[in-house]
């Protein structure tokens, strides 16, 4: 199935979407997503739709998420960004990350809030952030602590990356 165009996954987006805090995380995400796909020479737009829709359902159907988004809200997208979804979430799904895709989105999805949260706090956001630093405040579990510290070190595990080098890659590219 073909991937349809970037302006009708953002009509779609817009469409389920609400939360200004979730389309952000959802746009991070995306955007995290583009950026491997281009350092792995991978296809950008599938990995940048991705990103954007991996919560689709998360704010209008939270109890069928992300089952409800892989098997109805995206129908006419391809198997893959569908199984992409459904890796997210493995605790509800069953569906554990397996492809390069899969693993990088589970990578970049909690840890993207969490360097969102720690952005909030700091005078200047992400520019200066230091991926050291990220790591030490990861430890704290009284800041962010809605933010599952188990994801973020599994999907540290899932990409075979030093966290510190993850974490500075996505820094990089939230500041350029």
């Amino acid at each position: 199935m073909e991937l349809p165009s970037r302006q009708k996954s953002e009509e779609l987006f817009e469409k389920f979407i609400e939360s200004p805090s979730l389309q952000h995380h959802c746009k991070m995400v995306a955007t995290a997503m583009e950026a491997y796909a281009k350092k792995f020479n991978r296809n950008e737009e599938l990995w940048y739709q991705t990103g954007l829709l991996h919560d689709l359902d998360y704010e209008k159907f939270p109890e069928a998420h992300p089952i409800k988004a892989a098997n109805e809200l995206l129908k006419e997208y391809p198997e893959e960004l569908k199984q992409a979804v459904l890796a997210h979430g493995p605790e509800i799904t069953g569906v554990e990350p397996q492809t390069e895709m899969e693993r990088y989105l589970f990578a970049c999805d909690e840890l993207c809030g969490f360097l969102h949260a720690y952005a909030l706090m700091r005078p200047n956001g992400m520019a200066g952030m230091k991926a050291a630093k990220v790591l030490k405040k990861l430890s704290d579990h009284h800041f962010a602590a809605k933010i599952k510290r188990s994801d973020i070190q599994k999907g540290f595990d899932l990409i075979e990356e030093e966290p510190v080098e993850h974490i500075r890659f996505l820094i990089l590219t939230f500041t350029k």
